[in-house]
């Protein structure tokens, strides 16, 4: 190549100039993360200097792509926008897809008309790619994705048994830790409160406090156990369920901040003092972890890094179109403050 183009460059001559493979810079082009530094520096800089454009819509129609991917979250809109969870996984994943030229489409499912239109718009295959998050065992959308062999990735996962790509964090053990520090701080009468029972996450954060319970010696009480659904009202019921059923409690481990937060209103109504009455744990280690009076300890779980890798597992399933499912589970950590 002499650097003069007659008409506009091509991918090849992209290629050619980068010094690498026809795909790699298809690759790079549609911001797929398997890709070295190295060869994505090369592909644009030749970019830069050829002055190429990638043409958008025969790129989609060829390859039968639409360049958008679907958020779907299947709660209603008062959670969206109450709960620091949410806005943190979407700042993730808009985070890592910013650099790309992915649409990302915000979907609310709240009742069965609007998952039976989401079905069709699937069906119609006007999205790349799925991202679900909060996923409940009876949802059918991950098995209409996989009917479809739509790229798909869950934030979480519906049993231990699942077949969809998926991103969680470490429930178990991270419950688990709540409660031992709840229990090596001299708490012998330790509650939690859990998340709605339909959601795998809900029953990893049970099985760590059981966990954590019986490795102390301490026979398993029923009674300690009240369900609630991830809300601050379901914190402020199960707390409510939990002091009538056992006045003489002396440490709760709230399966999430915002149930946290319901339980600390409830305690200060009935005039117990935390953490001198009652130590408190959350999970999360959100916002609210934070600004609660005393600030909360709670499980701290790398949710905005959750959303970036969900995005990029999908980039490389749609890129790649691969058929190996990828499972990522990622650490937690629990964050000591004022409340035990």
């Amino acid at each position: 190549m002499n650097g003069r183009h007659s008409g506009r460059p091509t991918l090849e001559e992209v290629a050619v100039r980068a010094g690498v493979g026809r795909g790699t810079v298809s690759r790079v082009i549609n911001g797929s993360p398997r890709v070295s530094d190295r060869a994505k520096a090369a592909v644009e800089a030749a970019i830069a200097e050829l002055g190429y454009v990638p043409n958008r819509a025969a790129r989609a129609l060829a390859g039968n792509r639409t360049d958008a991917i679907a958020l779907v979250i299947p709660e209603p809109e008062t959670r969206l926008f109450a709960e620091p969870y949410f806005s943190d996984i979407i700042r993730g994943i808009g985070a890592e897809l910013a650099d790309t030229d992915m649409q990302l489409l915000l979907t609310l499912i709240r009742t069965p008309k609007e998952r039976s239109r989401f079905a069709q718009y699937l069906t119609a295959h006007r999205v790349d790619g799925v991202l679900l998050v909060s996923v409940h065992e009876d949802d059918p959308l991950p098995d209409l994705l996989e009917q479809l062999e739509m790229p798909a990735v869950l934030n979480g996962r519906r049993s231990d048994l699942e077949s969809v790509s998926y991103v969680d964090a470490d429930n178990v053990g991270g419950a688990r830790a709540a409660v031992a520090h709840l229990l090596a701080r001299g708490r012998r009468e330790v509650a939690t409160i859990t998340g709605p029972t339909d959601m795998y996450v809900a029953r990893c954060r049970l099985d760590g406090y059981r966990q954590a319970v019986e490795a102390a010696g301490l026979g398993a009480d029923d009674d300690l156990v009240a369900r609630g659904d991830f809300t601050e009202e379901g914190g402020r019921r199960a707390m409510r369920e939990l002091l009538a059923r056992r006045p003489g409690i002396d440490g709760v481990f709230a399966a999430s901040d915002v149930m946290a937060a319901g339980a600390r209103a409830v305690l200060r109504e009935e005039g117990r003092r935390v953490p001198d009455d009652v130590a408190l744990v959350g999970f999360e280690d959100s916002a609210i972890a934070r600004h609660m009076d005393p600030a909360l300890t709670s499980v701290r779980q790398p949710t905005e890094e959750m959303g970036r890798t969900m995005a990029r597992v999908l980039l490389e399933e749609i890129a790649e179109r691969a058929s190996v499912r990828r499972h990522v589970v990622l650490a937690t950590e629990l964050v000591q403050r004022d409340s035990v």
